[in-house]
């Protein structure tokens, strides 16, 4: 057993696996980061963030997918990345695709 104020060894660098995602706005982070990493795209920000059935997560993320001049020309698409409870991404899609200056 460990004293007050000490760690157990190996909980500082554990891996990500078996450590829950604590709320929206970490399951958000996961996501944006695991999906840039994937697509190579540099990530605009988050449009939503939902609990999915399996206690995982739904996030969807938008990314810049060609810079174009003027920048409302530009191609933005929206991806839907789902994460597992852990926050480990399990698939994404693209599910929109759409100048920056064009409306919803």
């Amino acid at each position: 057993m460990t004293e007050a104020g000490e760690r157990r060894r190996g909980t500082a660098s554990a891996p990500r696996r078996g450590r829950m995602v604590r709320g929206a706005q970490d399951a958000a982070r996961c996501a944006a980061e695991g999906l840039v990493q994937l697509v190579s795209h540099r990530l605009e920000g988050v449009s939503s963030v939902c609990r999915s059935e399996d206690d995982g997560w739904l996030v969807n993320v938008d990314v810049l997918e060609l810079a174009r001049i003027p920048d409302t020309t530009s191609l933005l698409a929206t991806y839907e990345v789902e994460l597992d409870s852990a926050g480990e991404l399990l698939q994404y899609r693209r599910i929109a695709r759409y100048r920056r200056g064009a409306q919803d």
